[in-house]
């Protein structure tokens, strides 16, 4: 059975940084796509960053810089690393999993799996 158990998050002034991790189990990383999602209060559910199987990281184009997704030999947790956020970000952050082609990694209709959301709170 997959599972995907989200931790990190919080609050963190304009500007600062926060990283997220999600722990998976249940399932071969090497045939599995992950990517992190975030709903921000009155839009629709965003992709932000994913790995397809055990390929490069992808990110769209308003955190490219600013956010990564630092490796993971073990391939047991994905790490959402948050740089330089931004007062319009606070979101619920959610990691999904699921066997997604790299060109639907950013949408979430395609993933099976998901997490628990995580709050990211950003102060101005």
């Amino acid at each position: 059975q997959v599972q995907l158990v989200a931790s990190g998050g919080g609050s963190v002034e304009s500007g600062g940084t926060l990283r997220l991790v999600c722990e998976i189990s249940g399932v071969i990383r090497s045939v599995f796509s992950m990517a992190w999602f975030r709903d921000i209060q009155g839009h629709n559910r965003e992709g932000v960053a994913g790995i397809f199987t055990a390929g490069t990281a992808r990110y769209v184009d308003f955190v490219e810089g600013r956010f990564t997704i630092p490796p993971d030999h073990a391939q047991s947790k994905l790490f959402l690393q948050m740089d330089h956020l931004k007062p319009e970000e606070p979101a619920m952050f959610y990691c999904a999993g699921g066997r997604v082609h790299k060109h639907r990694l950013f949408i979430n209709q395609g993933f099976g799996n998901w997490g628990q959301g995580i709050q990211v709170t950003v102060t101005a």
